[in-house]
Formats: structure tokens, sequence, C-alpha cells
């Protein structure tokens, strides 16, 4: 296993010389993980604020993931299947890429998810305990992603076990939202689309288990 980015300390884990992949596609990665740790943030305090403004620039910053997820995809692709010059090396970072950036995309449509609630105004309909446990399910949320940014973008794969515990925590507060739905403190309406967000947030932390797991070389994606 090698890092794609990152200069670590490893010669081993070190990426391949002279990968074959231009500055402008790399920048275009770390891009992405940005926008995406922006937008898991800005959608839980949209949600929370009711700042509908704000909810409605995270779902069209979306756009913007896509289409550079879309581009990075589409270069990879074009390389690998019309360049039969690509060295070992060079392969397997796009062929990695071509297996990390679909996860990457999901997690940008959960936070896109999140903000579209919050542009509906759901925030203000929530019970205090249900709030309090959104609120701390957006924190682990950001936490986990710059874990597995981390992991990705800098190779510091010593990160991936405190991924999995961290995932752990993000379990637990869907258990705990799920009873709360249940207590009866909030309209029927409401209780289904709480449910829906706890379940965004869960499947935001298995999508960054899975890209530890997969950078690490432990391909057991939930």
């Amino acid at each position: 296993m090698y890092r794609l980015f990152g200069s670590g300390s490893s010669p081993k884990d070190a990426p391949m010389p002279d990968a074959g992949i231009s500055e402008e596609m790399r920048q275009k990665v770390v891009q992405i993980f940005a926008l995406v740790g922006e937008a898991i943030a800005e959608a839980t305090h949209a949600l929370l604020a009711g700042d509908r403004e704000l909810a409605k620039r995270v779902v069209e910053q979306d756009v913007v993931i896509d289409n550079l997820v879309n581009e990075i995809v589409m270069t990879a692709e074009q390389r690998l299947f019309e360049d039969n010059s690509l060295d070992a090396g060079t392969r397997r970072v796009l062929l990695t890429l071509l297996r990390i950036l679909p996860e990457v995309e999901r997690n940008g449509d959960l936070a896109e998810h999140i903000a579209r609630r919050a542009a509906r105004g759901l925030g203000n309909e929530m019970s205090p305990r249900s709030r309090g446990l959104i609120e701390r399910m957006g924190e682990v949320a950001s936490t986990i992603w710059r874990e597995a940014t981390d992991v990705i973008i800098d190779g510091k794969l010593e990160a991936a076990g405190a991924i999995e515990d961290i995932d752990d925590e993000l379990d637990d507060l869907h258990v705990s939202l799920t009873a709360e739905l249940t207590s009866g403190s909030m309209t029927l309406p409401v209780a289904v689309e709480l449910a829906l967000l706890a379940r965004f947030y869960e499947r935001f932390g298995d999508h960054c288990v899975n890209l530890a797991r997969r950078q690490v070389g432990r391909d057991g994606a939930d």
C-alpha cells in the first residue's frame, strides 16, 4: 500500500515516484475533500440555526462536488483505457481514485440531504434533546471526516483505527436519537424526517470507515 498524497515518513508507504498524476488533479482531489468537510459542518449548522440561506448554499455546493468528481473520474478512465504507456504506479493511483471518489461523492450527497431538510425549517420543530443529539452527530461527523482526510490525503494511516472508534459513537448517537423519536415529544412527520437525518449521519460515518479500510488495504466495506 502507498499513499496518493502527503509526504509521510515511511519509504514503504510513500507515493510511487512520478505517479503520472498532474498537480491540477491532485488539487482537485484535495478540494473535493475540503468541500465535503465544509458541507457536513455547514449543513448541521444550518439545520440547528434555521439558516435557510446557508442550507441552500450547501445544496448548490454539492453540484460543484459532483462536477469535480465527474471530471476526475472521466480523466482517470480515459487515461486507463487509452494510454497503454502508463506504468504500474500510475495505474494503481488512477484505480484508487476510481474506487474512493464515488464514496466521497456519496458523503457530499448526504450533507446535501441534511441541508435540504434545514432549508425546509426542520430544525425549528425538533425537541431539545433531539437538537442536542443532532448537534453532537454533526460534530462527530466533522471529526471522522477530518480523520478520513488525514488517511487519504496526508497518508496518516495510524488514524484509520481511530475512525472506527469514532464511527461507534455515531452509531450510539443514532440509537439514542431513535429512542427519542419514539418518546412522542414530536409530531410523526417530524419524527420521520429526523429518522432519515439520523440515518444520513450514520451512513456518513460508514463511508469514512470504508475509505480508511480501502486506503490501508482492508477492503471490508460495510
